[in-house]
């Protein structure tokens, strides 16, 4: 039976209290919860920038924007937007917002996109091979595991998951796609973990998790939307506001450790049209984690790491 969403697991937001506290928000502020999810960070933002803020919240998976639509409804001003983060620039001109006081991006899926057995994320749950965090989008994770060439599906696999055997695991899908196109994740799943030894699999994770993560990053763009996001956040937020970053793994992190960097230096984002470069401070010269009772109550906040910039 296909669960309802009531019956799906509900995601936790992560280091709320942290969140809260480098975002700095005060009442009457507004802010941008460009993952806004099921709405956890964004009602407990809600509660800081009240009596007279105002909330935009934007997702690319419209199951979040309605879930986030009931949690938030009469908290406040708020505006969802169901477009990919990779538009804030052009979402903020459309809502004639000129600069916010703050954005929040928390990375990676979701719990509930997670536990969706027709999402087709997890190999846990056979379902289509699917992995579109929107409907929208075209290309699906069987489009890119059917199609891409050999040595392409291999980089993507060493790029985007780290994986060491990416060229055996790229041969095995090759091999298997010739036979009958690879249609659902216990099919991929089975090639993965069968192209990999018995003693070289990984002990705590299953063999096809970091395949998995690398073709689903690779079918929703999600470094690249981040990259095109975080300029435009940071271009955005007034002198005084702030852009956090929640992420998961070394990609995502990377990526916004360079970018913070680069606006420390003046050199991320064009200048304004006086010339006057778009700069940051670093807040977080090393990256916040969650607390160890956070990760004893919530193990799926184990990998995250918290980092921060304010507008000069």
């Amino acid at each position: 039976m296909k669960p309802d969403r009531g019956e799906r697991e509900r995601h936790c937001p992560v280091m709320v209290e942290e969140v809260l506290d480098y975002l700095a928000c005060a009442p009457g502020q507004t802010v941008v919860d460009a993952t806004v999810g099921s709405g956890g960070h964004a009602a407990a933002i809600m509660e800081r920038i009240n009596p007279g803020g105002w909330l935009i919240g934007v997702d690319r998976d419209p199951e979040a924007i309605e879930r986030a639509r009931e949690r938030l409804a009469r908290l406040g001003r708020v505006t969802l937007i169901n477009e990919n983060h990779a538009r804030l620039e052009a979402i903020l001109d459309r809502l004639a917002v000129d600069a916010v006081d703050g954005v929040l991006f928390d990375c990676g899926v979701s719990l509930e996109q997670l536990s969706s057995a027709e999402r087709g994320f997890s190999f846990r749950l056979d379902s289509a091979l699917d992995m579109r965090m929107s409907p929208q989008e075209e290309t699906t994770a069987a489009d890119l595991v059917n199609r891409l060439p050999e040595a392409e599906l291999a980089s993507i696999l060493r790029e985007y998951g780290g994986e060491r055997r990416a060229r055996s695991i790229a041969r095995a899908i090759a091999r298997a796609r010739q036979q009958r196109p690879i249609r659902t994740t216990a099919e991929l799943a089975a090639i993965i973990t069968a192209a990999i030894p018995p003693r070289a699999r990984p002990r705590r994770l299953h063999a096809a998790t970091k395949s998995f993560m690398a073709i689903r990053i690779a079918v929703n763009d999600e470094i690249g939307s981040l990259r095109t996001a975080l300029t435009a956040a940071i271009r955005r937020t007034r002198p005084g506001g702030r852009v956090v970053v929640l992420t998961y793994h070394s990609l995502e992190g990377g990526e916004t450790k360079g970018a913070f960097r680069l606006a420390s230096k003046g050199s991320l984002c064009p200048p304004f049209p006086s010339g006057e470069p778009v700069r940051v401070r670093i807040l977080t010269k090393k990256v916040v984690k969650p607390s160890r009772r956070e990760v004893r109550a919530n193990p799926r906040a184990r990998s995250a790491t918290l980092r921060a910039v304010e507008r000069l």
